[in-house]
């Protein structure tokens, strides 16, 4: 059993060690500890542990006690002895204690301000114990030990592609090293303090010929262990392979095992189940993994071995993000924007960069919402909320995608895809002009400017439907409550003239769009097969339109969606692909409150009783009910959108 204990109880267990003589009976697990704890005795104490399990513990202990205080300590180790102490000394120990027992041990210590000191012990010892009185009022306790060993991986031992080269090193228990320098021979060429302990190496044709890495592990008392060497041999001709127009084209995608898993598990999930889609990395935590879940090394390892073209990576964790849905909300602040650099794009550029996957396409999804969000839900708009007002005061929106786009695009192998909304959001003249502006200013600023992105990505974890072919925007419908005004009815529509505006404010030709079809089929018993022949704008609209949303404005869980077009590269007309960016049976948001520690919050667009806002222009919500928050796999969600997909499964 792993024992946990508290700050007091450290300082009881070193009291017990230094005034009961090392005895034999101790609480140690089986490991090798490190501790250094001062403290001033003033007053009373008293503290407590309790540990039972079955332990074997070899343990080297010194201890330094200066203290005018009396300590009266009583240890009862079941089956074993009980033991009294009162002393004042200053005593240096060094006791070897094996054992294996079942124990329950409960120490409760009271120290107060006098200068008495007996010693009565009823355990064996084996060690020795040397000790003068004094008078300081200070208890040192310090363990040796923690640190046993370090290990090193490299992303791989044969490199023939220019890139980084990934080096993780890892101690025997987790985060004992206070830093973690690494060698390339006699060479210190990184050092890291801060866990996971990896390290990026740059390797150019300059670097070939064999190398041998070393990681050396330091804990916070100046203990240092080294690792074995590991070879790699750096063989590097010509340069890396170009960027291709359409990443998509003859490709094959990375499926997610995570996600197929969870596919498989549903009734007749196994039909999409090799489906490629999105990972999404909506937090810091994300790149890493750990606690049975991939992280960022993991997918591309696995796309690797399953001998895919391209993977899919939603880079999601702007300071203040989505500022206007608090089901979606992450875990930065609005004014994070270093963090937002040092501890989450330069570690997905880190990993992203290594010369292990320089073969594959990495497809960057980029910063959902965040860009329009700063058009139509600032001051003087109808949806207008504190948050977004702030993250277009401070500029951190506009910041950190520039350094992502910036920071990614010095990758050859990456694709960088901008998140620029859906028809139903910026489809008005009033807003698609500044949306695009703003599109161009960002990508302008950043370091290698327009070339930074390959293209950008509309419907990502919306409904909106490609086409609507059973009635036209004209001045005869557009007057209608569903579309109220709104230039565009359907993605492929909006994609065509959002991109000529693009290209228009300075962006290449070049530039291709993805549209997320993963919950936008709308089929099932109540999709139209005919255009209604009403002359009234809101009956012919409404009896007319494949989306059977209450309002285009409605996102989250909705009631009745199914599955899109499956993911296809399409290279026609600027559409680059239809691709699944949101993993069908993923939630949108909890349709109730929902406590989460990973700033998630309640949005009322999620829940299915909600009479709407002025975003949705005061419409139901549509949401399903019973719905987890945003990311956990929402069974029901599933299987709805595979009975409605289409074309139909």
């Amino acid at each position: 059993m792993k024992q946990q204990i508290s700050p007091r109880s450290f300082f009881l267990f070193g009291l017990v060690a230094a005034l009961g003589a090392c005895h034999s009976g101790g609480n140690d697990e089986p490991q090798t500890v490190t501790v250094t704890v001062t403290e001033t005795v003033t007053g009373t104490q008293t503290g407590t542990t309790v540990a039972t399990g079955t332990l074997t513990a070899t343990n080297t202990v010194t201890n330094v006690v200066t203290s005018t205080a009396t300590a009266v300590v009583t240890a009862v180790i079941s089956g074993t002895e009980t033991t009294t102490a009162v002393a004042t000394v200053t005593s240096t120990s060094t006791a070897t204690q094996t054992q294996t027992q079942t124990q329950t041990t409960q120490v409760t210590a009271t120290v107060t301000s006098t200068s008495t000191a007996t010693t009565t012990s009823t355990s064996g010892t084996t060690g020795s114990t040397t000790g003068t009185t004094t008078g300081s009022g200070t208890t040192t306790s310090s363990t040796t030990g923690k640190l046993s060993a370090v290990s090193l991986k490299a992303s791989t031992t044969n490199v023939t592609a220019a890139g980084n080269l990934g080096l993780l090193a890892t101690t025997v228990e987790p985060k004992a090293a206070a830093k973690v320098e690494f060698f390339d021979g006699s060479k210190s060429i990184a050092t890291v303090s801060s866990y996971p302990y990896t390290a990026f190496v740059a390797l150019t044709s300059a670097d070939n010929g064999d190398h041998s890495y070393t990681a050396k592990a330091t804990d916070a008392s100046g203990k240092s262990v080294t690792s074995d060497a590991v070879s790699v041999t750096v063989n590097i001709s010509g340069s890396a392979p170009a960027r291709v127009p359409n990443p998509f084209v003859g490709a094959k995608g990375y499926v997610n095992p995570e996600w197929k898993a969870k596919a498989d598990g549903e009734s007749g999930g196994s039909r999409i189940s090799n489906t490629p889609t999105g990972v999404w990395m909506d937090r810091i935590a994300a790149i890493y993994g750990g606690s049975g879940s991939m992280g960022l090394r993991d997918h591309l390892d696995a796309a690797v071995a399953q001998n895919a073209t391209y993977a899919q990576f939603v880079v999601y964790d702007l300071p203040g993000r989505d500022c206007a849905a608090l089901a979606s909300n992450g875990e930065l602040g609005p004014t994070d924007i270093d963090r937002y650099r040092k501890e989450y794009i330069d570690p997905i550029a880190g990993i992203e960069g290594d010369v292990a996957y320089a073969n594959l396409r990495i497809i960057n999804i980029i910063e959902i919402d965040s860009l329009p969000n700063l058009v139509t839900n600032t001051n003087g708009q109808p949806g207008a909320t504190p948050m977004c007002d702030t993250m277009k005061a401070n500029g951190n929106y506009v910041k950190g995608i520039q350094y992502a786009l910036s920071t990614l695009h010095k990758l050859p192998n990456t694709y960088n895809y901008v998140d620029a909304a859906h028809h139903g959001w910026i489809g008005w003249d009033s807003n698609m002009g500044p949306t695009a502006d703003l599109m161009a200013s960002t990508a302008n600023g950043a370091d290698g400017g327009f070339d930074t992105v390959t293209g950008f990505i509309l419907n990502t974890a919306n409904y909106s439907v490609l086409s609507e072919p059973f009635f036209a925007v004209n001045e005869k419908t557009r007057p209608s409550k569903w579309l109220d005004w709104n230039q565009y009815a359907d993605e492929l529509t909006f994609a065509a003239d959002f991109r000529k505006m693009l290209i228009s404010k300075g962006y290449p030709s070049t530039i291709g769009m993805l549209i997320d079809t993963s919950r936008n089929g709308w089929g099932g018993a109540g999709r139209p097969t005919a255009a209604s022949t009403s002359t009234d704008p809101d009956t012919l609209v409404d009896q007319s339109r494949i989306d059977r949303r209450f309002h285009a404005g409605d996102w989250c869980n909705q009631n009745g969606a199914g599955l899109g077009e499956r993911p296809q590269a399409v290279d026609k007309d600027g559409i680059h692909a239809y691709v699944w960016i949101k993993p069908p049976g993923e939630s949108d948001g909890a349709s109730k409150q929902i406590a989460n520690d990973q700033g998630k919050g309640f949005d009322r667009m999620c829940d299915p009783t909600y009479t709407g806002n002025a975003r949705n222009k005061n419409n139901m919500s549509g949401a399903l009910p019973d719905a987890p928050l945003s990311g956990a796999w929402f069974s029901a969600q599933f299987q709805e959108l595979m009975a409605n997909a289409y074309p139909p499964l």
